[in-house]
């Protein structure tokens, strides 16, 4: 899984330290690297590991063969993905493309959201960082742990 937020800088070719826990997370994967699109939430960068791009596929899989939504997510997600493998000391290298649409120009902010993460421009990631933060605190009662024995109130025993 990915964990936590970090910044790297991004050099004039445009490479940029993939964090050691990130690569940690997907070692042994099928590819050397890791997968990153264009993300349809917003002006930053989503990427994942082999595993993750499975689960998409599962997912999408699952939905109607001739849903419009079906061919979005497709085109946006695989055909918009690109693997991109790791380096001798663990960089990437951005394709100039990616780095425009999250305007990502001399850093990079990497966040881990769990099976996933995001790729964003360090300004626009402090701002978005702190809507976030005010939402989770207005509805943190919406956060819920199962119940430890996996029944829930209603059930049937």
């Amino acid at each position: 899984m990915f964990f936590s937020t970090t910044t790297n800088g991004i050099d004039a070719k445009g490479r940029v330290s993939v964090p050691a826990d990130f690569r940690a997370s997907v070692a042994g994967d099928t590819i050397n690297g890791i997968y990153v699109w264009r993300s349809f939430n917003g002006p930053f960068l989503e990427g994942g590991g082999q595993r993750l791009m499975e689960e998409l596929s599962a997912a999408i899989d699952a939905m109607d063969p001739y849903d419009d939504s079906r061919t979005a997510f497709e085109r946006v997600i695989f055909g918009g993905a690109r693997p991109l493998t790791f380096d001798s000391t663990g960089r990437v290298s951005l394709p100039k493309e990616f780095a425009e649409f999250a305007s990502l120009s001399s850093k990079a902010t990497f966040v881990g959201m769990g099976k996933r993460f995001e790729i964003w421009d360090p300004e626009a990631h402090a701002e978005r960082h702190a809507r976030d933060l005010e939402f989770a605190r207005e509805n943190k009662s919406a956060l819920r742990r199962p119940p430890a024995n996996g029944f829930r109130p209603g059930e049937g025993a």
